[in-house]
């Protein structure tokens, strides 16, 4: 009888399809096999291919076979592809790494909103404001880690979006509205702000620079905000999400810089005479106790970002040896080191310098307010350019979940890719909407507290509600108690903070400007 050798036996599977398009390993690439295999090693689709069962096999037939393992590795989860990803500013490139993840996290976790925390301290005061602060960055950078572990939860899914968890959690329907909305607010609100921030520093800098002897007319502050504008549709022409990684490393290198000297400029100079650190107190028990709420919404504002941790982490290859969520975290772990040496220091130092006479526009105002004449000028305007820089480049990160949503509502319609006419009418459109939103409500940056309460939830409370839905921990057990308690704990807090920030800005009958000296 004619023998045919073992290997024409053997059927190989057609090649499967893979979550990363990206990662084009030849077939048949050997990978290297650990000497020893630890007992308690997790299940893997490979792990019956070891030593052992190849022992007894023909080398042809144990050469095929380490080779499938090696492609298998290699190669990643047998993820299906949804080829609409591949046009899609957010997953069209995911060459990213932990340096970009690093350089997108702290430019989105570091910005104006951290200039107001001291404003929060002169309600707080001492105690209860560091307290606060420390709560609310342990907690959010739990759920951070959350997030991160969740992206790929699911075998054979990879989630590329907060709302996509959010339905896998929640279902497609309750995923939708209870995510939508708020990561919608944060990335449009977030925008919004930046542009009134970055046109009316952009005013101040001119005023700053130009000097009393300047003779040329200035421009107005919504001309400033049109300028700023202009910028960030130049700027926002850039393809994809990890196209911008060198705008947000320049974020990340300004926000730090910026941070810095505004803390260690006011701590440097003599305090004003009749400072106090007694927490301000309203006319009214329900007043101080909505101010006391309102301060703690301006803590909760300042760790902002989370509606962006998935998206930042789809722009990562992910293969079976190698999941995104390795990089990512170290990335992130980096981010939120530097983003605490800017929060903590900036609100301590900040109500230090200036205890309850810190004005309601944060830093900056204090700054302009009370050392205009003390520090040179030079290095006033620096602080002043460094936000508008640090600006441009937060407006791209948190306008790109727009800029994909838009495009991902006309690639489904017409099935093929934006050309680049398209792509620049969405981002221009987007930016002037903006403009028009900041022009007609141009308190929007003032209200930290009432932003923080809305969007509290993305950041504190729906992270642990979907890990529980999703990784099923045992009913009753500490982890099922700890997450359901946590979540239930953040969304009491959006509604209390967002009362007291409605609360706030009524009494103050929407006078608060985030430049505002007085």
């Amino acid at each position: 009888m004619d023998e045919r050798p073992e290997t024409e036996l053997i059927s190989i599977p057609a090649t499967p399809r893979v979550s990363t398009p990206e990662i084009l390993t030849p077939s048949g690439q050997r990978s290297p096999r650990p000497a020893t295999k630890p007992s308690s090693a997790a299940w893997t689709p490979t792990s019956f291919i070891s030593p052992r069962f190849l022992s007894p096999i023909g080398t042809p037939m144990k050469r095929v076979l380490v080779n499938m393992k090696g492609y298998l590795e290699e190669m990643g989860h047998l993820t299906k592809l949804n080829p609409q990803d591949a046009w899609l500013p957010i997953t069209e490139s995911r060459n990213g790494n932990a340096h970009y993840a690093a350089f997108h996290n702290l430019n989105a976790g570091v910005g104006f909103q951290a200039l107001v925390l001291p404003v929060a301290f002169a309600f707080l005061g001492w105690s209860w404001g560091i307290l606060s602060l420390t709560i609310a960055y342990c907690w959010q950078l739990y759920t951070l880690w959350i997030l991160v572990q969740l992206h790929e939860a699911v075998p054979g899914k990879r989630y590329n979006r907060y709302v996509e968890l959010a339905q896998a959690a929640f279902g497609e329907r309750l995923g939708v509205w209870l995510a939508l909305f708020p990561t919608v607010y944060l990335s449009a609100g977030t925008a919004t702000a930046l542009i009134l921030i970055g046109g009316e520093t952009m005013k101040l800098f001119f005023q700053i620079v130009c000097g009393p002897l300047c003779t040329s007319n200035p421009l107005t502050t919504v001309e400033w905000y049109l300028v700023f504008t202009c910028l960030c549709v130049v700027l926002s022409q850039l393809p994809n999400l990890n196209s911008i990684a060198g705008l947000s490393l320049i974020g990340a290198v300004t926000a730090i810089t910026y941070s810095t000297m505004v803390w260690v400029l006011s701590v440097t100079q003599p305090r004003p005479a009749t400072i106090s650190y007694e927490p301000l107190s309203m006319p009214s028990v329900s007043g101080s106790l909505f101010s006391v709420l309102n301060a703690l919404g301006i803590v909760a504002f300042a760790f902002r970002g989370h509606n962006l941790v998935l998206e930042i982490q789809s722009t990562m290859p992910s293969t079976f040896k190698h999941p995104a969520h390795v990089p990512m975290w170290r990335g992130a772990k980096v981010a939120y080191f530097f983003i605490a040496l800017c929060i903590f220091p900036i609100s301590i130092g900040g109500f230090w310098a200036y205890g309850n006479l810190m004005p309601s526009g944060g830093m900056l105002a204090a700054l302009y307010a009370f050392h205009i004449n003390d520090i040179p000028r030079g290095l006033l305007a620096a602080a002043f350019l460094l936000v508008v820089f640090n600006c441009l480049s937060s407006f791209q990160i948190y306008s790109m979940p727009a800029f994909d949503s838009f495009e991902a509502g006309y690639t489904s319609r017409t099935n093929k890719p934006c050309s680049v006419w398209v792509r620049s009418g969405f981002r221009v459109f987007f930016g002037f909407v903006s403009f028009f939103i900041g022009v007609a409500l141009p308190f929007l940056s003032s209200l930290a507290g009432l932003l923080g309460g809305l969007t509290l939830p993305v950041t504190f409370a729906y992270p642990c509600f979907m890990w529980v839905l999703i990784k099923k921990p045992a009913r009753c057990s500490f982890s099922w108690y700890f997450h359901w308690g946590l979540g239930w704990l953040g969304v009491a807090f959006s509604l209390a903070f967002s009362i007291g920030g409605i609360s706030s800005m009524v009494t103050q009958g929407l006078k608060l400007k985030f430049f505002s000296p007085n």
